[in-house]
């Protein structure tokens, strides 16, 4: 089973897409949300992803008055504000993102936001585990009839059997995920990625919120057909979302052993390469 996303295949035999999420990273700064962009296209990944939400509608008056010091003031409705773009914003990103040749696609937290994205023509949605139990969301983005993403995380496997009968699309990929920011490895539980694909006979991949590289080349090795890990230029910014984020080095260092992998896993057929004959030649007394 394949989805196209763009030009790219995900699924067996295809390579696996290796998703750098921007998410919120940028903190509202265009400038920055491209030297992003750019870092991952440098890191030879496949696509970025950002998020969208209608502040208004995702959050409630009583949280968005809620106390909370940021560099854009002093509740959580200036912060919020303050990291989402708008159509101005998302028109650069997307020319930028067209000229530098990655894909790009966002995570949209309510109805309006689907829209807003659907006027760029975005190749897929992604729905964020958070998102994962709203109905209303999931039908709204299904009728758009392009490719789903569906991370996870903090979910039942009841809730996810739910979620994909609700969307009732063949174009449809499965993020294992675990929602923890950082993630611990113990609570990584890799071993759900086959187990999914088994269930739903779709792509799965694999969304990480873990510090390491490891368990994610892991995670391609159980078969994940997607990576999406958060990218960021340094984990010490400030930001809700850097400490579990790869810095450019990391991300790097991910796709190169990812793509060392995939070369690793060869097609499970036994076989005596050539450059092993004269090492046989040579060490063995008998059987030649």
């Amino acid at each position: 089973m394949q989805v196209r996303i763009a030009d790219k295949m995900v699924g067996a035999p295809s390579p696996c897409c290796v998703v750098a999420e921007i998410g919120i990273n940028h903190n509202g700064d265009l400038a920055l949300a491209k030297r992003l962009i750019d870092v991952a296209v440098n890191c030879g990944c496949n696509a970025v992803k950002f998020q969208k939400r209608t502040v208004d509608v995702v959050y409630s008056a009583e949280e968005l008055r809620r106390p909370r010091e940021s560099p854009f003031g002093e509740t959580n409705g200036e912060l919020k504000r303050a990291l989402e773009f708008g159509a101005d914003q998302y028109a650069e990103i997307d020319a930028h993102c067209r000229q530098k040749g990655i894909i790009w696609f966002a995570s949209p937290w309510d109805e309006a936001s689907v829209d807003f994205l659907e006027r760029f023509d975005v190749p897929c949605h992604k729905i964020a585990s958070a998102s994962l139990t709203d109905d209303q969301l999931l039908r709204h983005i299904r009728a758009t009839r392009k490719p789903i993403i569906l991370s996870t995380g903090m979910s039942t496997m009841a809730q996810i059997d739910h979620a994909v009968e609700v969307l009732d699309t063949e174009q449809l990929v499965l993020l294992h995920a675990t929602s923890t920011y950082p993630a611990s490895y113990e609570e990584l539980n890799l071993k759900v990625i086959p187990a999914l694909a088994q269930r739903f006979r779709v792509p799965v991949g694999y969304s990480g919120h873990e510090t390491g590289i490891a368990s994610s080349v892991a995670a391609v090795a159980l078969g994940a057909s997607m990576v999406e890990r958060h990218l960021t230029l340094d984990r010490a910014m400030w930001g809700s979302d850097q400490a579990a984020s790869l810095e450019p080095n990391g991300m790097q260092r991910l796709v190169r052993d990812i793509r060392l992998v995939e070369t690793s896993m060869g097609d499970g057929r036994k076989r005596l390469f050539e450059r092993e004959i004269p090492i046989m030649t040579k060490l063995r007394r008998v059987g030649l």
